[in-house]
């Protein structure tokens, strides 16, 4: 991205910022005031069109997003009373995520941007999570850098040392599953519709956590990555143990409360190591993050909790509304970049794959003719 003049930056922080999100099955949209007040959002859920298939199909997401982010904005505008001339930016999601839904956003995005003469700033889904707990009003007293993320949803799983904006560094991630993709495909197991993780949890509420016996992988390890593959495994197994047929209500709810059981004390395990790891370099910083869809689950919320209490930190957990893919952090990604003089870049393509610490991550001042 590009680097403005001080001048140029302060005209724009001053603007609103429209914000679109279409990474995965998600269509939304917000508009951000500069100092980060929600002037208006919405989000399109697709669960209805997916969930014949039991997944997210690319090509249903991509032609869904084509056919109301147009409607769905103009929404948002007319409920903001906002027009155009008062928007300083666009923000759109450029990766990573489903290539076709990110086309459609994108290039949504850089329409608008080309149409009304403003900068496109193409934002990266896992620096949108990233940023959330940073807007105002969230975490008491605000959130300064660094803290420590643990970014957990349905195709990510990592922690990121946010040592500043545009600066991230990777201490551990998953080695096979995600962990709400591991969620989803236990669901699928104990016969539950998609999405499973929710319902998963709602299932577990009825059942005994200690009742089946499951691994917890990597538990103690040194380092802080994640592996979720035995573990399903192993639930599969404990599932063709029972006559064929439905499972019996009680015993599914012992296997989905088994279940989460073993995620969360895996999670609690490999964040104790990972603030370990974390505070060795940032001896003062003392706030863990949790972001993505799987931040919702409220026995994990409550493992991390404590977790970051022995360490003398806190846990900061956005609403659940905005722990699932929503365009508010995305807007808000794109006001941290503007304030930081970022004025976007046209050309830039969207991509299915983008770590957050790759080099084009990074702020790197450019001369502005």
């Amino acid at each position: 991205m590009q680097i403005g003049h001080p001048e140029i930056k302060d005209r724009l922080v001053a603007g609103a910022v429209l914000g679109i999100e279409s990474s995965c099955d998600e269509t939304a949209v917000a508009l951000l005031a500069g100092d980060g007040r929600i002037l208006d959002e919405t989000v399109l859920s697709q669960t209805g069109a997916h969930a014949a298939f039991g997944g997210v199909v690319p090509e249903v997401a991509a032609r869904a997003h084509l056919t109301h982010l147009a409607p769905l904005t103009e929404a948002v505008l007319a409920k903001a009373g906002i027009g155009s001339a008062a928007i300083a930016a666009i923000a759109a999601t450029s990766g990573p995520g489903l290539i076709g839904g990110l086309i459609v956003g994108a290039n949504f995005g850089k329409g608008l941007a080309l149409a009304w003469g403003k900068p496109f700033l193409p934002i990266n889904h896992l620096e949108a999570h990233a940023l959330t707990a940073r807007l105002p009003g969230l975490a008491e007293g605000g959130l300064a850098f660094p803290y420590l993320l643990l970014l957990v949803s349905g195709g990510h799983c990592q922690f990121v040392a946010v040592e500043g904006l545009g600066r991230y560094r990777v201490l551990g991630r998953t080695l096979d599953d995600a962990t709400g993709e591991a969620f989803d495909k236990a669901a699928k197991l104990l016969g539950l519709a998609w999405p499973g993780g929710p319902a998963l949890e709602r299932l577990a509420a009825e059942g005994d956590p200690r009742a089946i016996a499951l691994p917890r992988p990597l538990l103690g390890r040194a380092g802080c990555d994640f592996s979720f593959s035995g573990l399903k495994t192993a639930l599969a197994q404990a599932v063709a143990g029972f006559p064929p047929g439905p499972l019996p209500r009680a015993a599914a709810a012992d296997l989905a409360a088994s279940f989460q059981a073993a995620v969360t004390d895996v999670l609690a395990d490999r964040t104790y190591h990972a603030l370990a790891l974390f505070r060795d370099r940032h001896p003062g910083a003392a706030n863990l993050v949790i972001a993505g869809g799987v931040a919702a689950n409220q026995a994990i919320r409550a493992a991390l909790t404590t977790i970051a209490a022995r360490h003398g930190c806190r846990l900061i957990a956005p609403p659940l509304r905005l722990c699932t893919d929503n365009a508010v952090m995305v807007a808000w990604a794109g006001i941290e970049r503007l304030r930081a003089g970022a004025l976007g870049d046209l050309a830039h393509a969207p991509r299915p794959r983008w770590p957050l610490d790759a080099p084009d991550m990074a702020l790197t001042p450019t001369p502005v003719a």
